[in-house]
Parts: C-alpha cells; structure tokens; sequence
C-alpha cells in the first residue's frame, strides 16, 4: 500500500536519496566529489528550510520513499498577478522507475495543489520535463504566457 504524505526532518536522507536519484538521471553520472558537496548542501539544506519554505511531499511503500516532489514558497512584493506576494514552486518531481506511469507522481502533485490553497498561494509554478508535461496539462497548469524572456547569470562560472 502507498501512504501519501508531507515529509518531515526524520526522513532527510530518504530525501536526499532520491533526489541524488533525481539528478543522476536528469543530469548524468557525477564526480564522487560533486555527490558529496550536493548531499552535504542537501542535508544543511533541508535542516534549515524543510517545512518552513520548503515542503517535499512523497508517496511511501514499504517504509521506502519511492516518489517525491518539492514545493518551494516564497514571498515577493505583491502586484496585480500575485495580490498575496506568496507564489510557490515545484521542482524536482521524481518517481522511482520501476513505480513510473502509475499515478503515483500525480497524486503528490494533486497534493501540492490542495496544500497551496491552504498556503494562500497566489500560483503554483514549474518547469515540465517533456515527459512530465501531459500530467501538469491533465492536472491543470497552463503554458505560461510571460512578456518577460526567462534568463540567466551563472556567477560561479
């Protein structure tokens, strides 16, 4: 059976397993040295934020996290898009392979949506991997119209 639910500070290395899992999928194989300052910023990472501004909600089986999502909120000065200034972020969707194409990361999201509301969120926002983007387009997330061209500066570069 799959138990749904916000996770906690007694379950960070689960966390960070499966988001190390996250990364080595999305992004390739890493130096030993790059899993160890990631799963060190990690750990700082989640102690000081995890349920305060960042909640990780995941699907549980057999006392094993075996799918998980983030949800980042954040203030921001507030306007006419966002009249609460509060607007949150899932990232980092993540389902174990074997459990993939099962509903699974659906219901965390569907999750994350109700908890929002009660969060007064303006918005939830995110990134759709190409194979994420029929279930956030079934869930309801619309393709963002922004007059504004997303952009970056990487400083550490």
């Amino acid at each position: 059976m799959i138990n749904y639910k916000k996770t906690d500070l007694n379950e960070i290395d689960e966390i960070i397993r499966c988001r190390m899992e996250f990364i080595r999928e999305d992004m390739g194989p890493q130096t030993s040295e790059m899993e160890a300052t990631i799963q060190a910023q990690l750990q700082e990472y989640l102690t000081n934020h995890l349920n305060r501004d960042c909640y990780v909600f995941a699907a549980v089986e057999d006392g094993r996290i075996i799918s998980v999502a983030f949800l980042l909120i954040q203030e921001k000065p507030a306007n006419s898009g966002f009249p609460h200034g509060r607007v949150g972020n899932i990232m980092n969707v993540y389902t174990v392979p074997e459990k993939r194409r099962q509903g699974i990361a659906g219901n965390i999201i569907k999750q994350i949506m109700d908890f929002g509301k009660t969060q007064n969120l303006d918005f939830i926002e995110l990134k759709a991997a190409p194979m994420g983007y029929p279930l956030y387009k079934k869930l309801g997330f619309e393709d963002a119209c922004n007059r504004c061209k997303e952009m970056i500066l990487w400083t550490n570069k």
